[in-house]
This record gives C-alpha cells, sequence and structure tokens, in this order.
C-alpha cells in the first residue's frame, strides 16, 4: 500500500481527547438551555406585583423583549447542542476533525476552540 492510500485522521487518543471536550460542552450547553427556557417560561417571579403600575407596564414591555431575546437563544444553544451531537457522531464513524471542503486536518488547536467545526481554517478563509 503506497502513501496515497493512506487516510489522514486523528488516533483513537485524540478522538478520546475530543470527545470529552465535546461531551463537557454538551453538558454546559443543555444545562444553560434549562437556564434559558426557565427564563423564557418566567419561573422566577421578580416581585413586582406591588409595585407602581408605572413600572409594572415597563416590566410587562421588557419581559416581551426578553421572551424574544430568550426564544433566539433557545434557538442559537438548540443548534449548538445539535452541532456538538453531530461531532460526536464524526468521532464515532472515525470522520472527525477532517475539513469537509479540503479533506486535510482541522488543527487541534482549532478544535479543542471549536469542537464541532467542520472547516479548517484555510477552507474558511476561502468561503469569506
Amino acid at each position: 500500500m503506497n502513501d496515497d492510500n493512506l487516510v489522514l485522521r486523528y488516533t483513537d487518543k485524540d478522538l478520546t481527547h475530543f470527545r470529552k471536550i465535546i461531551e463537557d460542552k454538551i453538558s454546559k450547553a443543555q444545562h444553560d438551555l434549562e437556564l434559558i427556557r426557565s427564563a423564557y417560561m418566567n419561573d422566577g417571579n421578580n416581585g413586582t406585583d406591588d409595585t407602581a403600575p408605572t413600572f409594572k407596564a415597563f416590566e410587562e414591555g421588557s419581559q416581551t423583549m426578553s421572551k424574544e431575546a430568550n426564544t433566539q437563544l433557545a434557538i442559537r444553544q438548540e443548534k449548538f447542542i445539535r452541532d456538538l451531537k453531530n461531532a460526536i457522531i464524526r468521532i464515532e464513524n472515525k470522520t472527525y476533525g477532517i475539513c469537509r471542503v479540503t479533506g486535510k486536518l482541522i488543527s487541534k488547536k482549532r478544535l479543542e476552540l471549536v469542537p464541532h467545526a467542520t472547516l479548517s481554517i484555510e477552507a474558511k478563509n476561502k468561503m469569506s
């Protein structure tokens, strides 16, 4: 077998390292999503039941803006979790860390910072 037939990929040890990073991020992201959802559902009472009507009106407007912002945050967080879970699948398939454009390995440093990355910096810069 010549060198052209060798598939570049990260070692199982590297994949285990990345899997730990990703699982930690998933855990934190799911926790954050729960916080966002509980804020969205307005579980906490801010204790404004007995305050002046003008303040109450202001807070209701603020709550509407907060719910919209929280909905957007929740959507982004759900996408982040989905991207991280897809990265776990790529680890299981041993295709993790391979740029989907160039076919080259994405740098370890980039994957440690953005563990769900599917593009190398080189490919990402070409797209800009």
